[in-house]
């Protein structure tokens, strides 16, 4: 990650910042990297990382939601008051260990990461785990 993504979840957490979420399949060269999404938001303090997504109606298609921790733990997501379907991916130390579609309203699942990165359902559709995701501006 970068050196700003740390100040920004320090200095100003829950504001979205001109900051990208990349993705470099495991075997990949640097041509190969995408951006998945270009508007982020970093849930940075405890009410936003309890509030996720609940409540919104949408997101826009190049949006994510990130959590970051400052130490490896199973993250756990939920989408209890969530509309719409979400692709989320728990990262730990720039290394996918996990994606997992979740379903509106129902879906729920658990990793260990240090970083959750909910995005628009499909968003994700080609991270898979062993890949790696970080936050670059």
């Amino acid at each position: 990650m970068s050196a700003r993504y740390d100040e920004t979840v320090m200095s100003r957490p829950d504001e979205t910042w001109s900051v990208r979420v990349v993705h470099e399949p495991q075997s990949a060269s640097d041509d190969e990297r995408r951006v998945v999404a270009s508007e982020v938001e970093l849930a940075g303090s405890a009410f936003a990382r309890a509030r996720g997504l609940m409540f919104r109606r949408s997101v826009p298609d190049d949006y994510a939601l990130v959590f970051h921790f400052d130490e490896q733990a199973t993250r756990r997501l939920h989408m209890i008051f969530v509309p719409f379907d979400i692709d989320a991916v728990w990262v730990a130390d720039g290394v996918v260990q996990q994606t997992e579609r979740l379903s509106a309203g129902t879906g729920r699942d658990r990793a260990v990461a240090d970083t959750v990165i909910e995005l628009p359902a499909e968003a994700a559709a080609d991270v898979q785990t062993g890949d790696r995701v970080w936050i670059d501006d």
